[in-house]
């Protein structure tokens, strides 16, 4: 795979700034390359409580907890983790809990991976038919406005949201060869 470069793109600090602007104090995530500014600024940021996950369906859980204790959350994932929350989105439905996820789409533009594929075509598609708003950020200048109107739709508004961030976004991923 490509080596990540030291400097983070200006989208991905635009999106961590929108987050902390929003009042987020915790950001429950699956470690993911395309989340790794924002995992790093909270790991960093004494106001932010940073929560490794085994599993996607686990940030379901720990956001809605963080909201019950009055604190607002973020759930940090990778479009292949979507297919893994569907049953917990239920929670969400019935307790009619804000929910704020940012989620890195893979199985689009340029992708390497053909088990990327079927997730990464589905993914809004799943989250509209769980009753989750879907929010599409593809040009980098754009990225720090959908995600602070999307938690302002989550906490404001009390709506379940997801800010899908293109693969666009991220860019081209390939395997080097030796």
């Amino acid at each position: 795979m490509t080596t990540p470069t030291t400097e983070a793109p200006a989208w991905q600090q635009a999106a961590f700034d929108a987050l902390k602007a929003g009042g987020i104090r915790q950001i429950a995530y699956v470690p993911d390359a395309g989340h790794s500014y924002a995992i790093r600024q909270a790991q960093l940021d004494p106001d932010i409580t940073d929560v490794v996950l085994t599993t996607e369906e686990e940030g379901v859980a720990v956001v809605s907890g963080a909201w019950l204790g009055g604190q607002r959350a973020a759930l940090l994932m990778q479009s292949s983790g979507v297919g893994n929350c569907v049953n917990m989105f239920s929670l969400l439905r019935s307790c009619n809990f804000p929910f704020l996820t940012l989620v890195t789409m893979r199985g689009e533009y340029a992708e390497f991976n053909p088990w990327q594929g079927p997730m990464g075509k589905t993914t809004q598609q799943a989250l509209e038919l769980m009753g989750i708003t879907v929010l599409r950020a593809s040009n980098p200048g754009e990225v720090g406005e959908i995600v602070s109107a999307a938690a302002d739709s989550a906490f404001l508004a009390g709506e379940q949201v997801a800010v899908l961030l293109s693969q666009t976004l991220i860019g081209r991923k390939k395997w080097e060869r030796n």
